[in-house]
């Protein structure tokens, strides 16, 4: 019989406060200097709220075209069911905005600049510049992209996207290999499946038809999103957690509470893997402090706006369907983490769900380990989940001539 030999207790280091982080000798390159091939604002939305300008970067120059969105990195609670009747901004609805602004300053940052994606924007713009044109761009209401005060929807952010991409020319059939993550994975869905005729003026429906891309798509992969966000808490637990999203906190609080909501302890708690700070934990606060050290390109009002956004969007079981079908169901992937604190993993699943027929499922890829935010988490293993889907339906395109 095999005797069990006693482990030794972990010791754990606490974390660098937000005054030593700054002071750090890897702070200031937290965030890389990857150097696109080109860069520039496209100017979008006219008539539609516009014009507004939207700053993107494209790395690489290869004959595969990725466009990837930005992840929502903070919690959202689900909005109450209620919306403006149309688009138009009236009395009401500036109000709820004002409310929104005066409860959150010190709430933690929601929204990401195209930096979130730098991990992948070295590997596939730089790396493998050669083979893939990586397109990311900064949505509107943060990073160097205009902040309009105006209601925020999934469906607009989307209608910005595929303007840009008109105004690059990437506008031929099966050309577009769209990555999504939490709130990109909300706008990504738009390029496909116009918003809810109940939430739209019927004038408009349309233009939002003419807009949509669906047979531009070469594949659609969908991580750590959600057709709606829907309570998967008590009622009471669930009260408790939007009081305290809007409790003041000191800086270090709120770096402490925004690491948890999105990574697994061990994995925060485990050496930096670039060797550069002590922890995976303590560089993500450095990032974070980085980015809400740019007071111009982070703002409360874009934060709140964007909150919303998610907060609002909403994919029946019958958009789904349609576009699974808009697509095509080889094309369209989904990954979710199963220690997903801001969007849990049952979201995944009525996800895949709605997308699947009887006789065709989407594909899902767990990992059951894993976070919210997967493209940092289990960057390599993410990095080969997308290149062999590029892969993969670029073959389908092939069968298709």
């Amino acid at each position: 019989m095999n005797e069990e030999v006693p482990q030794s207790p972990v010791l754990l280091m606490a974390p660098l406060t937000a005054a030593e982080l700054v002071k750090h000798n890897a702070y200031q390159n937290v965030t890389w200097d990857l150097k696109p091939v080109s860069k520039d604002k496209a100017l979008v939305a006219k008539g539609r709220g516009g014009p507004l300008n939207i700053a993107y970067e494209v790395h690489g120059n290869g004959p595969l075209h990725l466009v990837v969105q930005f992840l929502q990195k903070h919690h959202v609670p689900a909005m109450p069911k209620a919306r403006p009747k149309s688009i138009a901004i009236g009395e009401a609805w500036h109000k709820l905005v004002a409310d929104f602004l005066s409860l959150s300053q010190w709430i933690m940052g929601l929204g990401s600049f195209q930096s979130a994606w730098q991990r992948q924007t070295r590997y596939f713009g730089h790396e493998n510049a050669s083979k893939y044109s990586s397109l990311i761009f900064d949505n509107r209401g943060m990073g160097q992209s205009d902040k309009p005060f105006s209601r925020y929807s999934t469906s607009d952010m989307a209608k910005d996207a595929i303007e840009l991409l008109d105004q690059l020319g990437w506008t031929e059939k099966r050309q577009l290999h769209v990555i999504g993550t939490s709130l990109g994975g909300m706008i990504s869905q738009e390029i496909v499946v116009p918003p809810g005729i109940l939430y739209v003026q019927k004038s408009s429906l349309p233009h939002i038809q003419a807009m949509l891309i669906p047979e531009r798509l070469a594949s659609l992969s969908l991580m750590s999103t959600a057709a709606r966000l829907v309570n998967t808490t008590g009622f009471f637990e669930n009260l408790l957690n939007r009081i305290n999203l809007f409790i003041p906190k000191e800086i270090d609080t709120q770096l402490a509470s925004s690491k948890l909501n999105l990574f697994p302890e061990d994995w925060l708690a485990a050496p930096d893997i670039y060797g550069e700070f002590p922890s995976n934990g303590d560089r993500i606060a450095a990032g974070e402090l980085k980015k809400r050290s740019d007071t111009l390109g982070f703002t409360r009002k874009g934060f709140i706006l964007q909150a919303i956004a998610a907060g609002w969007h909403n994919k029946s079981p019958a958009q789904l369907k349609e576009l699974a079908e808009r697509v095509g169901r080889r094309r369209i992937q989904v990954a979710h983490g199963g220690m997903d604190r801001m969007i849990p993993p049952v979201h995944g699943e009525v996800l895949v769900e709605g997308l699947s027929a009887a006789d065709e499922e989407v594909r899902m890829t767990r990992f059951p380990r894993q976070g919210h935010v997967l493209l940092v988490e289990v960057c390599p293993e993410f990095n080969k989940l997308i290149e062999d889907f590029v892969a993969e339906t670029e073959a389908l395109n092939r069968a298709e001539v």
